[in-house]
């Protein structure tokens, strides 16, 4: 079974102001995400060019045995919870592919990715079929909305931020009503079409379900950061961040190696 849903994330910026902020986050966020063995490790970050497509083709992996449900891991064995991505990003379109080595065919996450400078209007954006998109969810994200204790975070509430470099937030709950009167203020969405395949006997539905739910919330918690995060990022160019990348990739490598050296990991802790 394959489960289809279309993400719209709106937020106070341009579709050219994203595409650094972006970016900038990703790194911000592989490191929080690293540490004690586990956490992002960077095989491949460079430029492709495919079918007349021109872009940047990212391979990184996934080492999270610690952030797996435990059905998850009671399913498979150790060394197993690996997680391979791919990603084509050919901005303002990009692609990425979740796959696993374990499970092989029965598993993989797509996230097909449109930046348009609006508010979330356009029906049927990636070009699918009638038949498919007439079974595809579309889901709102505002990151004004309110988040789970779990994952609030007071200097990433865009409600109380307010940015010094561009004067944009705290964000109302008219904030998109007060964007579109004004000309001067940038608006924009990522439409991200997510398609969830995963066969198991018994817990097909469970899971698709379950990551779903996951890339919800990391869709809205990454974009409540990357707009509070703004002032650290607005001046920065793309060869900014490109090197920026490059010292992420190497600290991550670091971090991840902490833990191994000290015969540990976060699923320890």
């Amino acid at each position: 079974m394959v489960v289809i849903k279309e993400y719209r994330v709106v937020l106070p910026c341009s579709v050219e102001e994203y595409q650094v902020g972006q970016l900038f986050a990703v790194a911000e966020a592989s490191k929080n995400e690293t540490g004690g063995g586990e956490g992002i490790e960077v095989l491949k970050n460079e430029p492709y060019e495919k079918d007349g497509e021109k872009g940047q083709y990212t391979h990184k992996l996934y080492h999270l045995h610690s952030k797996v449900p435990y059905f998850v891991k009671v399913l498979a064995p150790d060394g197993s919870l690996v997680f391979h991505e791919k990603a084509w990003n050919a901005y303002p379109y990009c692609k990425t592919v979740v796959t696993n080595e374990y499970l092989k065919d029965n598993f993989m996450i797509k996230i097909e990715t449109w930046h348009k400078p609006d508010f979330g209007p356009i029906e049927n954006v990636h070009g699918l079929d009638a038949a498919t998109w007439q079974s595809v969810k579309t889901v709102p994200i505002d990151i004004a909305d309110k988040v789970s204790n779990t994952d609030y975070k007071k200097e990433e509430d865009p409600t109380i931020f307010h940015s010094a470099k561009t004067g944009r937030g705290p964000l109302g709950p008219n904030w998109k009503r007060d964007v579109a009167g004004n000309p001067e203020c940038p608006k924009m969405c990522a439409y991200k079409l997510v398609t969830v395949k995963f066969k198991w006997w018994g817990m097909t539905d469970r899971v698709e379900k379950l990551i779903h739910d996951q890339e919800k919330r990391i869709f809205t918690n990454f974009h409540r950061q990357l707009f509070c995060w703004i002032d650290r990022w607005i001046d920065l160019t793309m060869d900014d961040i490109r090197r920026m990348e490059a010292e992420t990739q190497k600290e991550l490598d670091e971090l991840r190696g902490l833990g191994e050296k000290r015969g540990t990991s976060a699923a320890d802790k």
